[in-house]
């Protein structure tokens, strides 16, 4: 899960590719590099292990000089990060450059015979096997050698490639790794995602699979590797140059939990329009009459899109009455489900490039089965394979911690399971009409979650040096209770773990002592009154408690207090709070989110960790 960029043009390149990996750096920083082709024609790199920052550093003491380039930030797969294994890959006659996103999965066979042919490697890497394949292939024609080389592999792959003896021309395939062509004038630039590009032009072509890009300053060129012409449509980039820029917060995660008001209200926009007027879902790929008869509906994604998968997996049981389940998409597969006439599979994924949940896509999609896909990144390889698409509007997300996009997939999954509903007739429209209302009063709830930061930021101040938490719920928030333990876990480096409530006597209440604070969500609904009962359990062994609660309980800040007990003993204390505004229970997972990210953010804030760019993780996990 790489990330590449190339241009070719006019202007130095160098710091063109840089600016494009800044913005990259989400899909991997254990290593980053850069090859530029000289005005002499001679192909010079610079490589260096660790963040981005490091190469910048690098270059700003032996610069780059040329208008031709590629450059590459590396989450290692193939290889520990190091010199060596490092992108760009240069060939044995050090003339062609390589970078490269993705698994080359034959690439020990294909090793082992240019060994035997006599050819030197000087790294680890799958990818470096490629740079050797083009050179064995290299007879004056870039875009030929390049096609030959894909055809001898077996694996998911995007390439940049330039050649010493092939001046002012770059060569771009793909093969299940995201690749986009960005067109300008007099320049063109390739990159693994529209954002790495998006301050340089709005324009770009995206890469289906197999397909070839040869670029120059004048134009580009698409063909398959069969060297058939392509034609596609240039699309634009709705999205503004600074929507990828921090905008004054000091992390981009930040800046992504407080852009949520805005992009509820876009992931609305179009299909809640008022109150009394239907849901409208375009783009489903599925007819009223396939709805009616739906037997079955499977939700498969990895990470946090899969705790919005549950959400959906619970609402569209209890609200439109179809038997569900949810699948983590590495496990799909591998338990090779049986799949029932008239079942639907519900793939979500920011990106539209996770590679088990593409596999997971395919598997059921062999099997018989309706693919709707649920994405952010607009004609990714997820959309393209899937039946029907629903996007969720939520822009670009950098912090490598989903924060708006979790938001947009709950949202987007609710009124799914709405809609299912409104055709079904399983909610009378009076219901119905009362959710529509609640969809859009979201944007001001967000917007009062978030005015109440500074009293998250006093509550993390309390607990960001314990050791361990443990996250509750129960019902339809037991997915926001392990969403929450995620964003914990993952950014700030606290153990943490999200469980029902209900599960807790059966092995989580092992876990309770001062050192490991508690998380409960018991907001007033169908189960406040077990939650009660949760919190009072925990306090009376002395476990530290916060408690996600509704504007106005009086119960809950004093449940479980022992007013027997030592003022330093944690039975003594009163409850943290965290105070959300009243909210329907069925839709609160879409804004619970919201404050549970904040906790995370500013632990981990306080703990002086690197937010944006959490240790061991990626942003796009492309590889399975």
């Amino acid at each position: 899960m790489c990330g590449i960029v190339g241009y070719v043009g006019k202007r130095q390149a160098s710091g063109i590719c840089l600016d494009g990996l800044k913005r990259l750096e989400y899909r991997g920083y254990d290593s980053a590099g850069i090859s530029v082709l000289t005005e002499d024609g001679q192909l010079n790199s610079l490589k260096t292990v660790g963040k981005l920052s490091i190469l910048c550093e690098a270059l700003q003491q032996k610069p780059l000089s040329g208008a031709l380039g590629i450059g590459h930030t590396r989450w290692a797969t193939h290889g520990r990060p190091s010199q060596e294994n490092s992108h760009p890959h240069i060939s044995g006659n050090s003339r062609i450059a390589v970078v490269h996103n993705g698994i080359i999965e034959n690439y020990q066979e294909l090793r082992e015979g240019l060994i035997r042919d006599g050819v030197k490697f000087a790294s680890q890497t799958d990818s470096e096997t490629m740079a050797h394949l083009v050179q064995k292939h290299y007879d004056g024609d870039l875009r030929e050698a390049v096609c030959r080389a894909v055809r001898e592999l077996h694996g998911a792959f995007a390439f940049g490639v330039i050649c010493a003896d092939s001046p002012g021309q770059l060569v771009a395939v793909r093969r299940f790794s995201p690749l986009v062509v960005g067109i300008g004038e007099g320049e063109n630039f390739i990159a693994s995602d529209m954002g790495a590009i998006r301050k340089e032009t709005d324009k770009v072509y995206v890469i289906d699979d197999n397909e070839v890009a040869s670029l120059t300053a004048e134009g580009v060129e698409l063909t398959g590797l069969d060297g058939a012409a392509i034609e596609r449509e240039v699309f634009v980039i709705p999205w503004p140059a600074e929507a990828a820029e921090k905008g004054g917060h000091k992390h981009f995660m930040h800046k992504e939990i407080h852009e949520q008001p805005d992009t509820i209200r876009a992931c609305l926009t179009g299909r809640v329009a008022s109150p009394d007027r239907p849901i409208m879902l375009d783009g489903l790929g599925l007819s009223e009459d396939e709805i009616r008869n739906m037997r079955r509906v499977v939700f498969t994604a990895c990470g946090t899109a899969y705790h919005a998968g549950m959400t959906g997996r619970f609402l569209m049981e209890k609200l439109a009455r179809i038997p569900s389940e949810v699948d983590l998409a590495a496990e799909l597969r591998d338990r090779d489900p049986m799949v029932l006439d008239h079942t639907l599979c519900v793939v979500i994924s920011q990106s539209g490039e996770t590679a088990d949940t593409l596999a997971a896509l395919r598997s059921m999609k062999e099997k018989g089965a309706k693919i709707l896909a649920v994405l952010n990144v607009v004609d990714s390889s997820i959309a393209r394979e899937s039946d029907g698409v629903i996007y969720i509007q939520a822009g670009p997300e950098i912090g490598v911690a989903s924060t708006k996009c979790y938001t947009s997939q709950t949202l987007t999954l609710t009124m799914l399971a709405l809609y299912f509903s409104q055709v079904r007739g399983t909610l009378t429209e009076d219901e119905l009409r009362s959710y529509r209302q609640e969809l859009l009063r979201l944007p001001e709830s967000a917007k009062v979650l978030l005015a109440r930061e500074d009293a998250i930021r006093e509550v993390a101040l309390k607990h960001y040096e314990r050791t361990d938490a443990l996250y509750l719920a129960r019902g339809v928030n037991v997915p926001s209770a392990m969403e929450g333990a995620l964003k914990m876990k993952e950014i700030s480096y606290i153990h943490a773990e999200g469980y029902s409530a209900g599960e807790m006597k059966h092995g989580p209440i092992a876990l309770i002592e001062p050192k490991c604070f508690t998380v409960a969500i018991a907001i007033a609904g169908e189960v406040y009154e077990k939650m009660i009962g949760n919190i009072m359990e925990i306090k009376a062994r002395s476990g530290p408690m916060i408690v996600v609660a509704t504007d106005g309980d009086a119960r809950i800040p004093d449940a479980g207090v022992d007013p027997h007990a030592e003022s330093d003993d944690f039975s003594a204390q009163p409850n943290d709070m965290v105070w959300v505004p009243p909210m329907p229970e069925m839709l609160s997972p879409i804004l619970l989110g919201i404050p549970l990210q904040l906790l995370s953010y500013h632990t981990a804030d306080l703990r002086g960790k690197d937010i944006d760019q959490p240790r061991n993780l990626a942003k796009t996990v492309t590889v399975e």
